[in-house]
């Protein structure tokens, strides 16, 4: 009986021993395997999208566009973007993908894309359908200031000048482009692995742009990847 209980003990260790380290790389990630994962998903292959992501984390548990398809299936659409959206009519030529990247800042958000509007198939996209946009509605183009000035005005007797506000200025087109190259480049250092760029990119961008509820919420993933990683360190 004694020596049973201590062949099962020897047992135990072993299998411990040879357990142990669940952060052993067991390779390195093929380059297109992303893009793999993501055909998948817009595929509706929700299961074997979720396997190779848990595989492909195993190889390279660091990788924010892994994290951010982990997320995508594992995670509520609607927590993740936000309850504020605006209507969008999808028009020949759209997919969920090219929808994302405009209105996202990332084609990986595709299939979130779709989860919010309570679609499984992401490939499956129709024009003529209306979408809800997660975040604010885009901007309109300030009128040019020729365009409403009128040709050869009748000339009137100079006013005094008039006092200038006190309030601040308001955010201005050259802001709003800065923030979007910034927000872009923020992205695309996150889809890099750069995830300490990408955290100063989007900050900047949301200096440049605080109303966008877009940048704000990929600074936040962001902010939590960088996290991460330090915890992992």
């Amino acid at each position: 009986m004694t020596r049973r209980i201590l062949l099962a003990a020897i047992s135990a260790l072993l299998i411990t021993a040879c357990s142990g380290n669940p952060s052993v790389q067991t390779g390195a990630l093929p380059a297109n395997e992303v893009n793999a994962i993501a055909v998948l998903l817009h595929q509706g292959e929700r299961k074997d999208a979720k396997k190779r992501v848990k595989a492909a984390l195993k190889q390279d548990p660091n990788n924010p566009s892994l994290m951010l398809l982990k997320q995508a299936i594992d995670g509520d659409a609607r927590e993740d973007l936000g309850p504020q959206s605006f209507p969008y009519t999808v028009r020949p030529g759209d997919t969920m993908a090219k929808l994302a990247q405009r209105f996202l800042g990332n084609w990986l958000k595709a299939y979130q894309l779709a989860q919010y509007n309570d679609i499984d198939t992401p490939d499956a996209l129709q024009s003529g359908i209306v979408l809800r946009i997660p975040g604010q509605p885009p901007r309109a183009p300030s009128p040019t200031p020729s365009a409403s000035r009128s040709p050869k005005a009748p000339a009137a007797t100079p006013a005094s000048p008039q006092p200038r506000s006190s309030s601040p200025a308001p955010v201005t087109n050259a802001d709003v482009a800065a923030a979007k190259r910034a927000h872009a480049a923020g992205l695309a250092a996150l889809n890099r692995g750069k995830v300490n760029d990408a955290v100063a990119q989007l900050r900047r961008a949301t200096t440049l742009d605080p109303g966008n509820a877009a940048i704000g919420r990929d600074l936040a993933r962001a902010e939590r990847i960088a996290a991460t990683v330090r915890s992992r360190q």
